[in-house]
């Protein structure tokens, strides 16, 4: 698979080596929080479903991956990050965010307000080496877009998250997660959107009610399979995220963006190209589907439906005006 991004490609590029597709779930836990199976379950479950990579975000503990990556980690194959979820609140609302690669438990700050909250345990994560990722802004109603805009050094923000209770879609005059996340892009905070299993419920296939793994993930464009390559493609948006659609090719320059679909038995596609303000600035059912930027929408990122469900979300680029 061939890709070209605005962001990070010279790193890419000057690096000389190839660029591969590695497939990921970025929240992940297990029994050394609140998780019903022990890590090594959780690791092989993952490695068994055809995953390259999975960081382990157990609420304020970090799980030793050594062990497990000496067991169960296969270079060039699969790889476990460490990491951990931040678990805070605030007037009874939770502020949660991951700290993806964290080697060293930060423990949340519990100051007032979802800003000086978030910031501070933000602020912890990057000192500690990790990178900082928002959880479910929906999840308990917790965040609005006036929130989130105040936030600096975060790169990443859920924007699908497979558990049943984390309210994706909005409801009752609140918005989507995705609606939260072009407000923030028209508004001009260039943060790019994760999508992932926040996986707890192992024992139990096929229970809808429970927070399965294999919900959704991200697809990493990265020279090797390494926690330092995959933690830096993440942290400048050179990813995208999925619940079932796979890219044959995205390429983004800046004239446009090209985007072909590795087609599934009997599913066919439709592609929106979305622009400030939420506007969809075009649509294709062609594959590949191509959109040359006109330079009035701000930023470009698209969606893609598959007939069955099934979806994929290319990252925001910012488009010079003209």
């Amino acid at each position: 698979m061939a890709v070209a991004f605005l962001a990070g490609q010279a790193a890419a590029q000057t690096a000389g080596k190839p660029l591969n597709w590695y497939k990921g779930n970025t929240h992940t836990h297990t029994s050394n929080s609140d998780g019903d199976s022990p890590a090594d379950e959780v690791v092989k479950w993952y490695r068994r479903n055809g995953y390259q990579f999975v960081v382990i975000t157990d609420h304020e503990y970090i799980t030793e991956v050594a062990p497990l990556n000496a067991l169960f980690g296969k270079r060039d194959a699969f790889l476990i990050i460490s990491g951990q979820e931040v678990t805070d609140s605030f007037g009874g609302k939770p502020y949660h965010i991951n700290g993806l690669g964290l080697r060293e438990v930060v423990m949340p700050n519990r100051l007032s307000g979802a800003v000086a909250t978030l910031q501070k345990n933000i602020d912890d994560v990057r000192a500690k080496g990790g990178i900082p990722q928002l959880n479910h802004p929906n999840f308990g109603w917790a965040l609005t877009a006036a929130d989130i805009r105040q936030l600096k050094n975060i790169n990443l923000m859920e924007v699908y998250n497979g558990h049943p209770l984390v309210n994706n879609l909005g409801g009752g005059g609140s918005p989507s997660v995705e609606a939260i996340w072009d407000e923030l892009l028209t508004g001009g905070m260039m943060i790019y959107g994760i999508a992932d299993d926040d996986a707890h419920t192992f024992t139990r296939p096929g229970d809808r009610t429970a927070a399965l793994p294999g919900q959704a993930w991200v697809y990493v464009r990265a020279a090797e399979l390494t926690p330092e390559a995959i933690l830096a493609a993440l942290d400048r948006g050179d990813f995208y995220g999925s619940t079932g659609v796979e890219l044959e090719d995205l390429i983004i320059d800046r004239t446009g963006i090209s985007i072909k679909i590795k087609p599934a038995r009997a599913s066919r596609y439709r592609i929106e190209f979305i622009g400030k303000g939420g506007r969809v600035v075009a649509e294709s059912i062609e594959n590949p589907a191509v959109y040359k930027f006109k330079g009035d929408e701000g930023y470009v990122r698209a969606k893609i439906y598959e007939s069955n469900g099934k979806l994929a979300w290319t990252q925001p680029q910012r488009i010079p005006e003209r």
